[in-house]
């Protein structure tokens, strides 16, 4: 399966630049692979920002709910705690 790239120009400052350069000589990599890499562990960290900026939204309208605690679900926890301890 072919996968399609597209070219984006990112002017960088001289020292950003400097920088990139640097780490791809001590890496022995194109500074064009890094900056692929950290692009993309950039926009991880900003879904799992937003994610979890979704749970928050959610709990805080949900608090005190019957979404907020579910008495069935917490005693299947506890019992399934207790079975794993006896196991031990």
């Amino acid at each position: 399966m072919k996968t399609t790239s597209h070219n984006f120009h990112v002017p960088l400052p001289e020292d950003l630049y400097r920088l990139l350069r640097a780490e791809a000589e001590r890496r022995q990599q194109p500074a064009t692979a890094l900056a692929r890499h950290a692009i993309a562990w950039w926009l991880q960290q900003c879904e799992q920002e937003a994610l979890h900026h979704q749970i928050q939204a959610y709990a805080e309208e949900h608090a005190g709910t019957a979404a907020d605690f579910d008495a069935d679900l917490e005693q299947a926890a506890v019992e399934y705690l207790l079975d794993k301890g006896q196991e031990a």
